[in-house]
């Protein structure tokens, strides 16, 4: 069994995708990262970045309990754990790896810095509003030049570089991204939305997710004092 720890954001929902697609029993353990719950001594016992998502698996390498964070290094576990959406065929791995890579080194840090200056920041700063603006649609543009050539990723097979990508493109709007401007991109993402195992995957923790602006407590959760403590 996996136990998965996780909260509804794009880099908890590579996970729950995950999971759902290669069929693996896991249990769901909420992690509120508005509520603070990834400061508590037991969720740092196993991730001590204190970032979602993090996993246990209970039948490790020899038998013996894991646990890992980092979505990246998670998706690759997952994978040889089940040997499914990363070729093993060298060529094609270090391709599926190398677009995993764009993704956590590009694509859900700049995307990130989008979403807060955009959407998050209390005071709006045109530099910065404009530079991640810009920036994002300039790795839209990569996406979409790229799924001109392949119908995935990777190539010709949906893998882990597809569902680390994914989550991370579903909410343009707080990008300054309009998806018809990328017509490769969107039947890309359109075709993985429409997957069972994605929708499954984004249900997880549907009903705790919260709307509206943050409270006082929330903002210093995310991005105030309370986040920066030294622990």
């Amino acid at each position: 069994m996996i136990d998965l720890y996780t909260w509804t954001t794009p880099n908890g929902y590579k996970v729950s995708i995950m999971l759902e697609e290669i069929g693996l029993p896991y249990a769901v353990h909420s992690v509120d990262i508005t509520a603070g719950d990834q400061f508590k001594p037991e969720f740092l016992g196993i991730s001590p970045n204190n970032k979602i998502p993090a996993i246990v698996d209970s039948d490790g390498p020899g038998g013996k309990p894991i646990s890992l964070f980092e979505s990246g290094a998670i998706l690759i576990y997952l994978a040889e754990k089940s040997g499914k959406l990363l070729p093993q065929e060298p060529r094609a791995r270090y391709e599926t790896l190398v677009w995993l890579m764009f993704q956590m080194g590009n694509v859900g840090p700049f995307l990130g810095q989008a979403h807060h200056f955009r959407v998050y920041a209390p005071e709006k700063i045109p530099y910065a509003i404009e530079r991640y603006t810009k920036e994002a649609n300039r790795l839209y543009a990569v996406l979409d030049k790229r799924l001109a050539e392949v119908p995935y990723l990777a190539g010709n097979e949906y893998t882990i570089a597809d569902i680390a990508t994914f989550p991370w493109t579903r909410t343009p709007q707080r990008q300054g991204v309009e998806h018809p401007d990328y017509p490769n991109f969107k039947r890309w993402f359109d075709e993985i939305a429409a997957r069972p195992a994605v929708q499954r995957g984004l249900a997880v923790l549907k009903n705790k997710r919260r709307e509206g602006p943050l409270d006082q407590k929330g903002w210093d959760a995310m991005f105030g004092d309370t986040q920066y403590k030294r622990r």
